[in-house]
């Protein structure tokens, strides 16, 4: 994976609409004094996180932005570059390693495959189950079967040989939807409503993509549109706090999409960059709360025309198989525009990913090995492919 393109939220969201198109980062400290010095006179006031039928009468003070981007117990969001050490190794380590799950089972499955047996119909046949099992889907299996059995092999082949062919169609496969958001310059705010089921991470999401966000120079605000539960809503003002950012929420209950409204338009008077609207995690099955979602993008685009310019499906790998329909409705519901997978690390059936991108072709802007902040990234389809196939690195 290159790491030339600059810090996560440029290579992810683009350059930001002042940023010269080329040329080093601005330091972190000199931003960090400049944006002090600009903030001196306090002449803008801040969002806050009372109630927003309170926020344009009595806003308080945003949360002190000393150390922006860093959250509590891990490195600071822009001071580690993909790729280099951040004290648990490389990006790329991180990425195998958050993989190892899922590549040690097409591995181990290979190699017990085609160590010690002949390559004939039955050979094939275990391999299809294997790639099939592993979630890469049924289509994908067929196409590696039929490299295997036009290559030809009457000598036999061996396991790096079929790693290194399901490492290639896998990255085929990947490399179309491997995009990053595209934010114009005069598009602000830039609101992305990030969507998904129970459990998916949405939240924690959001909050490091704020971290990173603010880490890198942009200003932001974080919008805690899961009203129904109160923890939710104290976790994100936790993330808002940690990253200096803005937060906007309500009391427990409110209408999610009322609170979409007024934070929409505080966001556009105060010039903020990205919006991240939290919602609530929702059974793709409920038909109620599917319609709330649809019912906030309404009301979004009462206040912003073109809102949201990007919508992110949250997606748990552990889920396997029902991710598949997670898309389906979400993107029916909410129009998805991209998508963002977690808890790689923490299944075998990371392959649902590639299952995923084939037959929705939806845009994978970034993914998730782990808890810190680092462990999402952009999402590279090349050092992917390569990690859950198990090719070795110098290979």
């Amino acid at each position: 994976m290159s790491d030339s393109r600059g810090g996560f939220f440029r290579r992810l969201f683009g350059r930001r609409g002042d940023e010269p198109e080329k040329g080093a980062p601005e330091p972190r400290k000199e931003r960090e004094a400049r944006e002090a010095s600009e903030d001196a006179p306090s002449t803008e006031e801040p969002v806050s996180d009372v109630a927003p039928a309170e926020a344009s009468a009595s806003r308080t003070a945003a949360p002190e932005e000393e150390t922006p981007g860093k959250v509590e117990g891990e490195p600071a969001a822009s001071s580690t570059e993909p790729g280099e050490d951040s004290g648990g190794g490389g990006w790329l380590a991180r990425l195998r390693k958050g993989l190892s799950k899922s590549s040690s089972v097409l591995g181990g499955g290979i190699a017990g495959i085609f160590s010690k047996r002949k390559l004939d119909a039955d050979t094939l046949q275990d391999l299809e189950d294997i790639l099939i099992q592993a979630d890469l889907g049924v289509d994908m299996a067929e196409r590696v079967i039929e490299r295997i059995r036009k290559g030809r092999y009457e000598k036999g082949i061996g396991p790096d040989e079929v790693k290194a062919i399901l490492a290639e169609e896998v990255t085929k496969v990947l490399e179309p939807v491997e995009k990053p958001f595209d934010i114009p310059p005069d598009t602000r705010p830039f609101v992305v409503l990030v969507v998904g089921v129970n459990g998916s991470g949405k939240t924690t999401t959001i909050g490091k993509l704020a971290a990173i966000a603010r880490g890198e120079g942009h200003s932001v605000m974080l919008v805690a549109g899961d009203t129904f539960r109160a923890a939710a809503v104290e976790q994100l003002g936790v993330w808002a706090e940690r990253a200096g950012a803005r937060f906007m929420s309500r009391d427990t209950g409110a209408d999610p999409a009322a609170l979409a409204f007024d934070a929409l338009q505080a966001a556009r008077k105060e010039g903020v960059d990205i919006v991240f609207m939290d919602t609530a995690g929702r059974l793709q099955n409920r038909k109620e709360l599917m319609e709330e979602l649809a019912k906030i993008v309404r009301v979004m685009k009462k206040v912003i025309p073109d809102a949201p310019h990007a919508t992110l499906l949250v997606l748990d790998a552990t889920t396997g198989q029902n991710a598949m329909n997670q898309v389906e409705v979400f993107r029916e519901v909410a129009g998805v525009t991209g998508l963002v997978m977690t808890k790689l690390d923490g299944t075998a059936r990371g392959g649902i990913l590639v299952a995923i991108a084939e037959r929705h072709g939806i845009p994978v802007h970034a993914i998730g090995v782990g808890e810190k902040i680092d462990d999402l990234q952009p999402f590279d389809a090349k050092a992917f492919a390569r990690a859950i196939a198990g090719v070795e690195e110098n290979a």
